[in-house]
């Protein structure tokens, strides 16, 4: 039998798979035959990397909550909270899916890691004496920044690092005397400040 050109249009088939959905929507195709459907909406505001926000609702949304105590060997213990995510492992594709990705890391505003991973061990060198704001801030596997009305995903502690007392030789016992305190609202877990050398957290 053969068709003729005024005989009909070509047919689209739409096959019902067994789970019941169809296989013809919108939507990128994936290698394992499903298909990815977009997370969020991009929005013009952008990080100061020139990562896109990522537009998510409030309702189970990404959250994180950051937490920076001195390492007993050197250096500053770094441990995110976070809700509503998972960390992402190294090889994932370049895609945006709902609760996943990794976490990038800020120390004054300069990126100093990719987290996927909720504790990371900041180097000492990294934070010299003073007063220093260390974030992390939630992205997607695409590099987009998750946003909720507009404001990244983020939490921020305020880390300030006091000097050993004249004759004093610096150490973990020093360093201890640092302390951190949440200072960024915008996270519903929120920071946590890690304790003084008598367990008062500033």
């Amino acid at each position: 039998m053969s068709w003729t050109r005024g005989s009909g249009a070509v047919l689209a088939v739409c096959v019902l798979l067994l789970t019941g959905s169809a296989g013809c929507g919108s939507g990128e195709a994936r290698e394992d035959g499903a298909r990815h459907v977009p997370v969020g909406s991009l929005l013009e505001d952008r990080d100061q990397e020139g990562s896109a926000y990522r537009e998510v609702a409030p309702r189970g949304a990404p959250d994180v909550g950051i937490e920076v105590q001195p390492g007993a060997s050197g250096g500053w213990d770094v441990r995110l909270t976070v809700r509503n995510f998972r960390f992402s492992p190294a090889g994932t594709a370049a895609r945006a899916v709902a609760g996943r990705g990794l976490a990038r890391l800020y120390v004054d505003g300069r990126p100093v890691a990719r987290l996927r991973a909720p504790e990371y061990r900041l180097a000492e060198r990294l934070v010299s004496r003073g007063t220093h704001r260390v974030t992390a801030r939630l992205h997607a596997d695409d590099g987009t920044v998750w946003a909720v009305d507009g404001i990244p995903v983020e939490s921020t502690a305020d880390l300030t690092a006091s000097e050993p007392g004249p004759g004093a030789t610096p150490g973990a016992d020093d360093r201890r005397q640092a302390r951190t305190h949440a200072s960024d609202a915008r996270s519903r877990i929120g920071g946590r400040g890690s304790p003084g050398r008598a367990g008062k957290a500033s």
